[in-house]
């Protein structure tokens, strides 16, 4: 068996670690993802909120994307009523890739581009069905590389010299 074969049969049969958020707005959607993914092997570290009363977006989208610049977890996944709000909050954290996709083609270019750690939802906007689509395809969709591996090494550059 070769090298090559041993380290990514280990990488794919790796348990992720994800991290995961809500606002009140987001809350249902992100209980019943929890499940989904949990069902599904993966280990969910859950920021909240804990139940679906008023509550502020921005402290639970510093959470989340707090652990995904520590490497706390390897990703994170945010849901408030557009998921715009949580992709602002998460963006602001240094190392902090955070896409907000309510479509499968964003989805999938967010990793394969962009190399997102953080995916932010729509909590008022998506069925529990097609939010899991995006989630999955999200999660096994690897980074490309080649030409975006220097785009984003551009940005790390523009969080290390003016940001953060």
């Amino acid at each position: 068996m070769s090298l090559w074969y041993f380290e990514n049969s280990f990488k794919e049969n790796k348990i992720m670690k994800i991290g995961i958020g809500s606002d009140h707005a987001g809350y249902r959607l992100k209980e019943e993802l929890k499940k989904q993914l949990r069902k599904e092997g993966y280990e969910i570290v859950d920021f909240g909120t804990r139940n679906n009363k008023s509550a502020d977006y921005p402290g639970y989208g510093l959470k989340v994307a707090e652990s995904v610049s520590k490497k706390e977890v390897e990703r994170g996944v945010l849901i408030c009523g557009t998921g715009l709000g949580m992709a602002i909050v998460a963006n602001k954290v240094k190392g902090v890739r955070a896409a907000c996709c309510n479509d499968l083609f964003s989805a999938r270019l967010s990793r394969l581009h962009n190399d997102a750690n953080v995916l932010t939802l729509g909590g008022r906007i998506l069925a529990l069905e097609f939010a899991w689509e995006i989630v999955t395809l999200w999660l096994e969709t690897p980074f490309s590389r080649g030409k975006h591996s220097r785009r984003i090494n551009q940005i790390k550059s523009i969080e290390k010299e003016r940001f953060i």
